[in-house]
């Protein structure tokens, strides 16, 4: 068994990993990079159509050459990094922690002061949206779809049918069309979609692949092979209605119904998670509950463009190269019902004087509204927005040391509507 110290260990070489390592590094500490897959990149070596680094980089690239960016400046700092190393267990030790590893080269612990958690997230399956059936080949997630096709060059689907509106599957909806599958259509159980805007245009629209809102899958059919799927249209609380049910013949069903954070690691911490989001609950320098670890990109909350994770975890980086032991005041930042979540969950007083990036998402579509942030009732920010969109995240910069806050404020987040506004 073999050890070494670092003072920032990146779990996770996807594109949060590699900002934040680079970060790091950048910000003066010696850090390690541990990667469970073969190579670097995470999931964005399977993302061959463009559109990725627009906000860093002022152009459009692939999920690739996005990735390529980062491990050159990576390779250019001499960054030490492991793949195929899998983490098995991380002690806590008060005065820093012991990551305890599984690679090529056998077991090894490795200690440092800091950890940054850029673990990414994991698709939904069949079994957690409930479809009934049985559970023949031929049913995919749209991420094991994209994975067959892009890298593995072979052919998932002749006739399929999509469930779920996000940005993978409507990309996979025009990838399979252009590999000469029959895209029957994309069903979708919310009355809006799931997906980008610019996606819905460019996979759906401009392939006239159609687009059922309101629908859902209820059952499989098939015993070896998918021969056809039951739809069925669903209410305003997403049930399914009685007689409306039709099978589709299809060989396929791609499932693009949501992403979920990889916080395993962060529980076996202590790391207290946000129901909302479902990862880890941070302070507006991406350090969760437990003093010294960061939490940064999809494993945090799930982001619509990576240009976002690489600034999220651009900042984590910095922060845990930075750490040192102290006292933090916290406050919670309260969303209403009328959003999805707010990033960060909480506020550390004794930063407030610095800038602070919030994220945030509308729970349904809005028209017209105002974004209101208040600090013990009073009015501290307010921002009129033209339309929001639960797809489409919002990143707000706040200067809270001009909040005159205290340890027992109470911060607000909510949204004020046209009508409310006449009103006052």
């Amino acid at each position: 068994m073999t050890a070494s110290f670092y003072d920032v260990i990146v779990i996770g070489g996807g594109p949060a990993g590699l900002a934040a390592a680079i970060s790091a590094h950048d910000s003066g500490a010696r850090v390690l990079l541990l990667e469970r897959e073969a190579r670097l990149g995470g999931i964005l070596k399977q993302c061959i159509h463009d559109g990725f680094g627009l906000l860093r980089f002022g152009e459009k690239l692939s999920g690739p050459e996005y990735a390529e960016r980062y491990m050159d400046e990576l390779r250019a700092r001499e960054i030490d990094v492991k793949t195929l190393t899998f983490v098995t267990k991380i002690d806590n030790t008060g005065d820093g922690f012991r990551v305890h590893t599984v690679s090529r080269g056998g077991v090894a612990v490795e200690t440092a002061r800091a950890l940054v958690l850029a673990t990414g997230c994991r698709e939904r399956t069949a079994k957690q949206v409930f479809i009934h059936g049985t559970r023949p080949a031929g049913v995919f997630t749209a991420g094991t779809a994209q994975h067959f096709t892009n890298l593995l060059g072979l052919q998932p689907a002749k006739r399929c049918v999509i469930l779920g509106s996000g940005d993978i599957g409507l990309i996979m909806a025009r990838r399979l069309t252009l590999e000469g599958a029959e895209v029957l259509g994309v069903y979708e159980a919310k009355p809006t979609p799931s997906g980008l805007t610019r996606n819905l245009h460019q996979c759906l629209y401009d392939f006239d692949i159609p687009l059922y809102l309101s629908h859902t899958v209820t059952r499989v059919f098939g015993a070896d092979r998918l021969e056809g799927v039951e739809i069925a249209e669903v209410d305003e609380t997403m049930t399914p209605i009685p007689g409306t049910e039709r099978r589709v013949d299809c060989d396929a069903l791609i499932l693009s119904v949501g992403l979920i954070p990889e916080n395993e690691l962060a529980q076996s911490l202590g790391v207290r998670l946000d129901p909302r989001t479902k990862g880890p609950a941070c302070d507006g320098d991406c350090m969760t509950n437990v003093d010294g670890v960061f939490c940064c990109g999809n494993a945090l909350h799930v982001n619509d463009l990576v240009d976002y994770v690489s600034e999220n975890a651009a900042q984590a980086g910095k922060a845990a190269a930075l750490y040192r032991p102290r006292e933090r005041r916290l406050i919670e930042l309260q969303p209403s019902d009328d959003l999805l979540y707010v990033v960060p969950q909480t506020l550390d007083l004794q930063r407030a004087g610095d800038a602070l990036t919030v994220y945030f998402r509308a729970r349904k579509e809005e028209n017209g509204c105002t974004l209101e942030i208040t600090a013990d009732g009073k009015t501290v920010f307010s921002k009129r927005y033209a339309f929001l969109r639960p797809p489409e995240m919002e990143q707000l910069t706040l200067r809270p040391g001009e909040w005159n806050l205290s340890e027992t404020s109470v911060v607000r987040f909510s949204l004020r509507r046209p009508e409310q506004e006449a009103q006052r």
